[in-house]
């Protein structure tokens, strides 16, 4: 179960890249979910986005078009800049290597250790090479490296999309977390939290197929209940995860927004839509705050 956290829980909240190996319909109109948060002078689009996407998927409509074409600036989770990769590497790096560690395959239940020495070896990592990093950052490691090798990217993805049709535009994108910030929720997840990760990445990707595809669909169509739906199950194993890579970061990104409405303008918050959906949402905190938010989409 953990594994489809992983992959499709990632992809909904925007931190890595996850399985896109499963199409929704295409015959179902896209409608994914767009919100409205206004007062007298200012306007902040709220976009659930996936992050990565099968190729020519259909998500962009007049109503979202519009709210592009009328922001001044987008706002992402995160910005990765593709002109320096290392950058952020190096980032990663800096929180990921501690001395002392056990070896990773002591930190996996004895009946996961083959299937960890199978998949490193499939993806042709050394035995031994990820001793080194902290439980979280080899699970992303050999998540990352199963979906290259399955040939799975973010060029399709709505915030690669965005950010290029931004820039292209010449308005300004800015982030709601540094990448420091975003990788530090992984650094403080409590071990056992960070082994859940480990036994997620190393198990088969093609079990996802069905339940990404599902999510995938509910996405398109606007299922904000269905999305939140997924969330609670899959969260209800794994609760330290729960809190760390979604509740406290609503809770910032609702202040954030409450404290941007004082400024005049009209913005694009474009984030996973894991976090636009449940009791929890950004939207659900805001309203807790006597804010008014209005479904557009």
């Amino acid at each position: 179960m953990i594994m489809k956290w992983v992959q499709r829980g990632l992809a909904a909240l925007g931190i890595a890249a996850a399985s896109g190996c499963a199409t929704a319909p295409q015959e179902q109109v896209a409608r994914p979910a767009l919100w409205q948060v206004a007062d007298k002078d200012t306007t902040i689009y709220l976009f659930g986005t996936i992050h990565v996407l099968p190729d020519e998927h259909s998500w962009r409509t007049p109503t979202l078009e519009k709210a592009i074409a009328g922001s001044t600036d987008l706002i992402v989770e995160t910005i990765i800049d593709p002109s320096n990769p290392q950058k952020t590497q190096a980032v990663m790096l800096n929180l990921a290597q501690s001395p002392g560690l056990p070896p990773l395959q002591q930190r996996l239940p004895e009946a996961k250790r083959a299937d960890l020495t199978a998949t490193l070896a499939q993806l042709g990592i050394p035995a031994g090479a990820l001793d080194r990093f902290e439980t979280w950052a080899a699970a992303l490691i050999i998540l990352q490296l199963q979906l290259q090798k399955a040939g799975l990217e973010s060029d399709n993805g709505v915030e690669f999309v965005l950010k290029r049709d931004f820039a292209a535009a010449g308005k300004p994108i800015g982030q709601l977390e540094t990448n420091e910030e975003q990788f530090g929720f992984f650094d403080t997840l409590p071990e056992d939290s960070q082994r859940l990760l480990l036994e997620g990445s190393i198990e088969r990707p093609e079990e996802l197929r069905t339940e990404f595809g599902a999510m995938l669909a509910a996405w398109t169509r606007g299922d904000v209940a269905a999305i939140a739906r997924s969330f609670n199950r899959e969260f209800s194993e794994a609760p330290a995860l729960e809190d760390a890579l979604l509740k406290r970061r609503n809770a910032n990104w609702a202040r954030w927004i409450e404290q941007r409405l004082a400024q005049p303008g009209k913005i694009l918050v474009a984030v996973g839509a894991g976090h636009l959906a449940g009791d929890t949402s950004v939207q659900s905190l805001l309203k807790e705050r006597g804010i008014k938010v209005t479904r557009l989409q």
